[in-house]
């Protein structure tokens, strides 16, 4: 009894002594107190919405080892962790700091702090007992210093996210030297080179690679996957990064999740990583079809093949994965009809299928996704009503069936069973009927695309303006009547960040758009808006409008114009058909798209628009503008992909050099008064498809010169004072490689035409699978401010009866009948394959050859040259009324649209 009280005190003695923790050593005290005294405290220092600053509670009176984030060894007092992490720290890492007389620290977390100019001094070395150091998001910079790779007891490292540079040596070392790394973070850290294949056998240890953004190169060595811990691979954002996945790993593989997002891995997607439940390769180069084996990999969560070249159908053994939450199978070029087993997918959150070929089927299935947040059947080849499966989704808050061909009405249960919806997007359908009341109860919504379908009736603005989160409403492209009858003077109005009321029969502008200061997209054109833009109008949107589309209405002019348009963020401007006098309005240098054709205004061209760095296309067609051409214009070339200033009153020369990176696509000053010579330095602009200098009184020769322009389609010189000769043949096979249009009509040009370029000019043939010419549709688009500006050029030449279209510009001819092998053929045969000649100009003048070939016939462009091989102008037609030969005439108009 007495030995065992004794023996019980001895143990009670012995846990109370091992329970008692050493203070902090006071060298260790000393340098965190002189390592806080080196750092400010700064709230917007860290990101992290938990951030507080633990270096407040760091009391010289207190016992170090009690302070937030530190921890100190039991038996030495001498700090081993320190956590600092998302503590507002601000200033400068130096040599010098403190931090690096704790040599006995093992763990170190500087992560989301900020120290500006800071890179990692090469005294980190003293630090040799961590074995884990983690500094992500802290504003480091610069190289690695060498010293850095003497840290070898290191297993976990986390650089992420800050500007520094590693290179290949340094990312050798890395996987040489730090042979006991569990996880490696690197992301946004630049290696710029490839990564090194002969990593060290003893680097098996690795679960964890993160190699995001970290500008890799060349092809990511295959050994990786061969990683027998690796649980988590992240390889995105590195566009030059090539490789494929090896279908030779073992079925027990151990990894988990994979990211190849955005690199250039391509060919086909294997089925043996059967561990996997994250797998994102979106953006990658991946084709070939989806492969049954995929539903092998039954732990799979989240999936994303999207923004590939993958086609085929959908296996139906994807409903194999019921554990998906996550599923986009977007952009690719799927086909047939999408597998009903995706009613399997019960766990679904979100589901993408946009943007590919499927057959229009049955989307009954859609009925089991009762746990769907997130639907985007976009492009997909919807066709009939919206399916009424949709009804059971009642977790849905983003709802995307734009670009189908879904017809009928908007069904009521949208708004009275889909009430989380924030997104509503269903453009660009045939839709029809009214917009229901029902969708104006949908407290969440905060976007509603509805442009561009077949909606009618009147829909009152008012309640929409009651949906207090809307920010994004576009309905342009229908046939509704939007009214505002304010009839609630109290309800105020949520602030619009887009509003799209193109084509909504607006008699005037809203008043509650006095109020709308963060507006980025405002579109009212189409509208019948009349009179004088009000002075309010300026502030809308002072400091944040982007895009601005006034067109198309009536509006006479501006109740004041300021000297400068107020909206210093705006890039799309237009004011294109109205009925607007007076002077051209002053931009701000932030204008891409600057349109303002189709007017009355009047005066010269404003110095200002010669400052705009940033514009793209310039159109100033069809008004009354007057005087010389600013010689300035031309520091524009650079940047300027549209220029129009078509039917105007501008005279002079014109007075522009282009330089040699001159950047323009179309050029148009049809119409005016200008003289002298075509500018040389037009060779210059490389890029450009079409030159309109028509109908003005410039004195020059053929512009042959031209001919080296690699992309030129259209050229009109018609209507000028072009003379000389026209015998000149052509320096090479590629001149005029592209032209398909071109037109020298009523100039004094002479001489004979060359058939040498009618045996070059093979532009101007066209295969049946297009059943217009791709050029007769030039589509010129421009990317700003975050969303695409259309601006469509049409380059047409419309040919037409005389009875129907009044005086003849040209003459189309009609087929004779020749001798010889070709004589079934002769010129008959030539439209059968597509040729259109067209002769203009009365008297003196020039082909225009217009082709809309199909079924381009080698045989039959032999005979077209050899019929109109050196023709002499002046025989061609006598004053325009009859032919020295048997051909008969059919009069056409011939029209520049």
């Amino acid at each position: 009894m007495g030995s065992a009280l004794y023996l019980s005190s001895l143990l009670g003695l012995f846990f109370l002594v091992s329970s008692v923790e050493a203070s902090c050593h006071p060298d260790d005290h000393s340098a965190l107190l002189q390592f806080k005294q080196s750092f400010i405290i700064n709230s917007s220092a860290s990101s992290n919405s938990e951030a507080y600053p633990k270096t407040e509670t760091w009391e010289s009176g207190r016992d170090c080892c009690s302070w937030d984030g530190v921890k100190c060894d039991n038996g030495t007092g001498h700090v081993i962790s320190l956590d600092l992490s998302s503590s507002f720290l601000y200033g400068s890492l130096n040599s010098n700091t403190t931090l690096f007389r704790l040599v006995h620290l093992q763990s170190l977390d500087l992560s989301d702090n900020t120290f500006p100019n800071s890179e990692i001094p090469s005294e980190i070395k003293n630090l040799s007992k961590l074995t884990s150091l983690v500094l992500f998001y802290s504003n480091f910079s610069g190289h690695l210093p060498s010293e850095f790779f003497e840290l070898s007891e290191l297993e976990i490292l986390d650089l992420s996210g800050n500007p520094l540079k590693l290179g290949k040596q340094g990312l050798r070392s890395l996987l040489q030297k730090f042979t006991n790394l569990q996880q490696l973070y690197l992301a946004d850290v630049t290696i710029s080179s490839s990564v090194p294949n002969n990593i060290s056998p003893n680097f098996s240890s690795l679960t964890t690679l993160i190699l995001s953004n970290c500008d890799l190169r060349s092809e990511f060595p295959p050994v990786f996957f061969e990683l027998p811990n690796l649980q988590l691979l992240s390889l995105e954002s590195n566009p030059e990064l090539t490789g494929y996945l090896p279908d030779q790993i073992q079925d027990n593989h151990s990894l988990l999740k994979l990211n190849l997002a955005s690199t250039g891995f391509s060919g086909n997607l294997p089925g043996n990583f059967k561990s996997l439940d994250y797998l994102d390769i979106h953006g990658c180069h991946f084709s070939g079809e989806v492969p049954y084996s995929l539903a092998d990999l039954t732990q799979l969560q989240y999936l994303d093949l999207s923004y590939n070249n993958f086609s085929g159908a959908i296996p139906v053994s994807i409903g194999n994965l019921n554990q998906l939450m996550t599923l986009d199978f977007s952009n690719n070029n799927f086909s047939g009809e999408i597998p009903s087993s995706l009613s399997n997918l019960t766990q679904l959150l979100y589901l993408s299928l946009a943007n590919n070929n499927f057959n229009p089927g049955n989307l009954s299935w859609l009925g089991t996704q009762t746990q769907l947040t997130y639907l985007d059947l976009s492009n997909t080849s919807l066709i009939g009503n919206i399916p009424s499966s949709l009804k059971n989704l009642t977790q849905i808050t983003f709802l995307y069936l734009g670009d189908n061909e879904l017809d009928g009405g908007i069904p009521t249960w949208i708004g009275n069973y889909l009430n989380n919806l924030i997104v509503i997007k269903l453009q660009h359908n045939i839709l029809g009927g009214a917009v229901p009341e029902s969708i104006f109860k949908l407290e969440n919504l905060e976007i509603l695309d509805l442009q561009r379908n077949r909606l009618n009736g009147i829909v009152e603005l008012d309640l929409l303006l009651e949906l207090k989160n809307l920010t994004r409403l576009q309905l342009s492209g229908n046939d509704l009547s939007v009214l505002m009858t304010n009839a609630n003077f109290n309800v105020t109005p949520p602030k619009f960040k887009l509003l799209g009321l193109a084509s909504c029969n607006l008699t005037k502008f809203p008043d509650f758009l006095r109020g709308q200061d963060e507006l980025e997209i405002l579109e009212l054109a189409d509208n019948r808006i009349h009179g004088l833009i009000p002075k309010w109008f300026w502030t809308v949107g002072k400091e944040s409008l982007k895009y601005l589309n006034l067109g198309f209405n009536y509006l006479t002019g501006f109740e004041e114009l300021p000297d400068i348009l107020p909206w210093t963020g705006l890039e799309v401007f237009s004011l294109e058909s109205n009925m607007l006098q007076g002077s051209l309005p002053n931009p701000q240098p932030s204008i891409i798209s600057y349109l303002v054709s189709n007017n009355s205004l009047s005066g010269e061209i404003p110095p200002i628009l010669c400052n705009l760095s940033s514009l793209l296309a310039l159109d100033l067609s069809n008004n009354n503008l007057t005087g010389l051409l600013p010689r300035c214009l031309d520091n524009l070339s650079d940047s300027l992909k549209v220029l129009n200033l078509r039917n105007n009153h501008f005279s002079g020369h014109i007075p522009w050099s282009f330089s040699k990176s001159c950047a323009l696509w179309m050029v148009d000053l049809s119409h005016n008064q200008l003289q002298g010579t075509i500018p040389r330095s037009l060779a210059h602009c490389t890029m450009l498809e079409s030159l309109n200098l028509g109908n003005n009184l410039i004195n020059d020769t053929f512009p042959s010169w031209l001919g080296t322009l690699p992309r030129l389609k259209v050229l009109i010189l018609r209507a000028n004072e072009l003379g000389g000769a026209m015998d000149q043949k052509p320096q090479a096979k590629s001149d005029f490689s592209k032209l398909q249009v071109i037109d020298l009509s009523e100039n004094s040009l002479r001489g004979e035409l060359p058939s040498d370029y009618f045996k070059i000019w093979n532009a101007m043939q066209f295969s049946n699978s297009d059943s217009s010419s791709p050029y007769m549709n030039a589509n010129t688009s421009f990317q700003g401010g975050g969303f695409t500006l259309s601006d469509y050029y049409n380059y047409e030449v419309t040919l037409a009866n005389k009875e129907k279209c009044g005086d003849s510009d040209g003459i189309l001819l009609s087929p004779p009948s020749l001798a010889g092998e070709e004589e079934e053929e002769g010129i008959e045969g030539a439209f059968k394959f597509g040729w259109k000649i067209v002769l203009t100009g009365f008297g003196a003048g020039l082909i225009i050859g217009i082709s809309f070939g199909y079924n381009f016939n080698p045989r039959k462009h032999e005979w077209f040259i050899k019929v109109f091989k050196n023709w002499p102008l002046s025989n061609r037609w006598n004053n325009g009324s009859s032919w020295s030969g048997s051909f008969s005439f059919i009069r056409s108009k011939v029209s520049w649209i």
